[in-house]
């Protein structure tokens, strides 16, 4: 093994000896864990597989990888004596429980110095618990974000490692290797000890939230206020993608918009309105909280999804509920979708600065050097919210690698000085039109609350001190010089 970590070159990985060892296993033969072992195949991998449910591994090897260096095993131990040394397995299981299950199952079968890769959704706290824990025996553990679903991990992920620095030599040209590559470069780097990575990938996940409730905000203002049809809101979604809006999530947008049903409608308006989640916006918000980040764009579209599933209520509440009615669409089409991109993109800056912000205080209060301008450059491909504009974001950080929010940088403060005045009429107009847009004013009133230099929180910390004597800090004392006073009435 080179000291990147990658396998030895082989030009035909079919013909290699059967008693040649492997150079990495798959524990999980769900699509995911399908996916990357083809992948890891596609790059010169011996790849040995294992599944709990035995008929899995035979119909993957059978099937899929026929034809394949890739062998498969109906136990660990013996998964484990097939690997070259050290040993590099990874799980692609369910997170939680099942990840505990699967270490407590294939440790006794690995030496120190082996390294086990979790590439689930795992909440970033169980991963550094499995980090200590697997370091007492000697074994090195990386969480590995992976995203880009099955295409992804077909073809090339986003993923962000993190955990044992130790490991890091041992899988670098194992995971920049199956990695998307953007401008020659993997989007794959290490990310920090303990859960660094899974953490990332946690707000990645968050911020993903925020890319698609400000995108579904945007279609509804187009249907409602500015009157497109289906086809038309498609046609301005496809427009937007090749501009400042280009990514991913645009672009599949106008491709689900432009899908017809077997009638010749529009299929999504088929699509009942109640959105699912599996939990990762939810942990991104809760951690938010909990270190006390604003990330209120990101809130706003967790919980939108969960007014979506109130569905029968909706349906009660609007033979019960008026709103102001709406306009039918206005004559100024084209005026009105400006204002709309404007009020998308500067949401979306506000997103991703919040999204920023709550990495930079969770890497201070967890003792991480996350290299907060690397992280945009591993999103740039593979991943579900990859677009231009993460190339901005690094940009931004570069130019100041003490950047405190992105919103300060001298382009991000241009272009929302630039995008305000159509953000505000569009919301404006959204009022009025009853039309709900959470997500996109969370972002307006973030942003004029992060540039006003005065608020009223004045107030509440004299409320406080009234009703439970909290104590107060006063403008022409020293900062934490606390006072407090007996707010009663005289007389």
């Amino acid at each position: 093994m080179d000291a990147a970590g990658a396998a030895p070159g082989r030009s035909d990985v079919t013909d290699v000896p059967p008693d040649a060892p492997s150079d990495v296993a798959m524990v999980g033969l769900g699509v995911m864990g399908r996916n990357l072992a083809l992948n890891l195949s596609d790059h010169g991998h011996v790849v040995s597989v294992f599944d709990r449910e035995p008929h899995v591994v035979q119909d993957f090897v059978a099937g899929q990888g026929a034809g394949r260096a890739v062998r498969g095993y109906e136990d660990l131990a013996s998964l484990a004596r097939s690997l070259s040394r050290p040993r590099r397995v990874m799980l692609m299981v369910p997170a939680g429980a099942p990840v505990d299950f699967a270490l407590r199952d294939l440790a006794p079968h690995l030496d120190p110095g082996d390294v086990v890769i979790d590439g689930g959704n795992s909440h970033f706290e169980d991963t550094t618990r499995r980090a200590r824990e697997l370091k007492e025996l000697g074994l090195l553990f990386v969480g590995a974000g992976v995203s880009g679903g099955e295409d992804g991990a077909r073809h090339g992920p986003s993923v962000m490692p993190g955990g044992d620095p130790a490991a890091w030599p041992i899988v670098r040209g194992l995971l920049q290797g199956i990695a998307a590559r953007v401008d020659g470069r993997p989007c794959c780097e290490w990310l920090g000890q303990d859960g660094a990575g899974h953490y990332v990938k946690m707000v990645h996940n968050g911020i993903e939230y925020g890319d698609m409730q400000l995108i579904a905000e945007a279609y509804h203002y187009m249907r409602v206020v500015v009157g497109l049809t289906v086809r038309e809101a498609a046609g301005a979604f496809a427009e937007w993608n090749r501009g400042r809006l280009d990514s991913y999530l645009i672009e599949i947008t106008a491709e689900v918009l432009a899908k017809e049903d077997d009638d010749g409608g529009p299929l999504v308006e088929k699509v009942l309105d109640v959105a699912g989640q599996k939990g990762t916006g939810q942990w991104t918000v809760a951690d938010a909280l909990r270190r006390g980040v604003p990330l209120t764009l990101v809130a706003e579209a967790v919980f939108a999804r969960s007014l979506s599933a109130l569905k029968d209520e909706r349906v009660a509440a609007a033979r019960v509920l008026r709103g102001p009615g709406t306009s039918g669409g206005s004559f100024d089409r084209l005026g009105q979708l400006r204002d709309l991109e404007d009020a998308l993109y500067a949401a979306k800056v506000v997103s991703y600065a919040q999204g920023f912000m709550l990495l930079a205080q969770a890497a201070h209060d967890l003792g991480w050097q996350v290299p907060l301008g690397t992280v945009p450059l591993l999103w740039r491909g593979g991943c579900v919210i990859r677009s231009r504009f993460l190339g901005d974001i690094a940009a931004a950080f570069e130019e100041d690698p003490a950047l405190h929010n992105l919103m300060t940088s001298s382009r991000f403060a241009r272009e929302l000085a630039e995008c305000q005045a159509g953000w505000r009429r569009t919301l404006s107009r959204a009022i009025a039109s009853g039309v709900p847009m959470p997500a996109m004013s969370a972002a307006l009133a973030f942003y004029d609350g992060y540039r006003s230099e005065r608020l009223p929180a004045n107030l509440i910390q004299a409320q406080r001190d009234r009703f439970g004597s909290h104590l107060y800090e006063r403008v022409d004392a020293p900062r934490g010089q606390l006072f407090h006073t007996d707010w009663r009435r005289e007389g």
